[in-house]
């Protein structure tokens, strides 16, 4: 595939719909079996398009992976959430379509997000993930990523393990 058919952007407010796809079949291949069904439903169904088209009209930092003007997946990122953990920047969300993954794409919008936040003075990043979704935490192990945490949150009624990763240095 030629490079540059492949781009890395700020989405905008006409990926709505495709950013929502790419949410829906990411988390049904990364969750299902995790996270309890109807639990997982509910939590798909709350990030339809008008809950992207607002996230990006109110300029959430959100980069698309975009294949010939189709989106395959998306990282969101921003200021840490969790003050007491000492990491500046958070990675909130990096999730591709099924078919997009194992190619090293994750890695292009996990690194576009950090050079983002690098540009804005943050160096230090951290990203979770469920303590069971042994993809992921290859994944971020494989980016050089360190266990900083590890805590728990209810997921319909069943309280699974997460794992906070951080990252140092710039991207």
């Amino acid at each position: 595939m030629s490079q540059a058919l492949i781009t890395i952007r700020r989405a905008m407010p006409g990926d709505a719909d495709q950013i929502a796809a790419v949410h829906d079949s990411a988390w049904r291949e990364a969750y299902r079996g995790l996270i309890p069904g109807r639990e997982l439903e509910r939590l798909i169904a709350r990030r339809g398009p008008e809950w992207w088209r607002r996230a990006v009209l109110q300029g959430s930092r959100l980069l698309v992976l975009s294949m010939r003007g189709r989106v395959g997946g998306y990282v969101s990122y921003g200021r840490n959430r969790a003050p007491s953990l000492e990491y500046e920047g958070e990675i909130f969300e990096l999730y591709l379509a099924p078919e997009y993954q194992g190619l090293g794409f994750g890695r292009r919008l996990f690194l576009g997000g950090r050079e983002d936040l690098a540009a804005n003075g943050i160096d230090r990043v951290l990203i979770w993930s469920l303590a069971d979704n042994a993809r992921a935490i290859d994944f971020y192990r494989g980016l050089g990523g360190k266990e900083i945490r590890r805590a728990s949150e209810l997921f319909g009624g069943v309280r699974l393990g997460r794992i906070a990763f951080g990252f140092e240095g710039v991207a």
